[in-house]
């Protein structure tokens, strides 16, 4: 099946993102390295939600659900902060790629019903996770980030040809999607 890139570059935009391109399948390595990192919990999240390791499933889970899907596509939201301390535009870059990757996965699903979707950073879908007492309450609106997939983000960008560094004082917030 032939993917219409262009357009699909054009839905990212249009949801908000200020680049998107494909991604090589061949880049989506899963690594125990990077999901150490999370176990390590920085965040706060590893344990307490329902897209963090481990609820997210292990990289054996992961790597037979990847599996699946031939095509993808990377989508990125880029900040220009005033110094490198600049944590308001960290913060309010990371909230508008969370709102715009919602918005694209929506739009995607409605001609791709079983695409995947990997977000970036923590999900905050829900000020509170129901994690592990009840179901998530949004498990078609809600997503795993590809660290938490064991994905080294700036490696990834690195084999499908997209930037992960736009300069000095930027900060970029990348996710990317799946398709069958």
């Amino acid at each position: 099946m032939k993917y219409p890139t262009e357009k699909l570059k054009e839905l990212a935009l249009e949801a908000g993102f200020t680049a998107a391109g494909e991604l090589s399948m061949d880049a989506l390595v899963f690594l125990p390295e990077v999901r150490q990192m999370c176990s390590a919990d920085k965040c706060g999240a590893y344990g307490k939600n329902w897209r963090c390791p481990p609820a997210c499933g292990s990289l054996e889970e992961i790597t037979a659900r990847v599996a699946q899907y031939s095509y993808g596509m990377l989508v990125q939201t880029t900040g220009k902060m005033e110094d490198e301390f600049d944590g308001e535009t960290i913060a309010a870059t990371g909230k508008a790629h969370a709102e715009s990757f919602r918005r694209l996965m929506r739009e995607v699903k409605k001609s791709y019903p079983d695409a995947l979707g990997m977000g970036a950073g923590t999900c905050d879908r829900c000020k509170t996770c129901t994690y592990p007492d009840q179901p998530c309450r949004y498990p078609d609106d809600s997503y795993s980030s590809m660290e938490a997939y064991g994905l080294w983000v700036s490696r990834v960008c690195e084999l499908s040809q997209l930037p992960y560094n736009y300069g000095p004082c930027t900060i970029t917030f990348t996710s990317c999607f799946l398709l069958k």
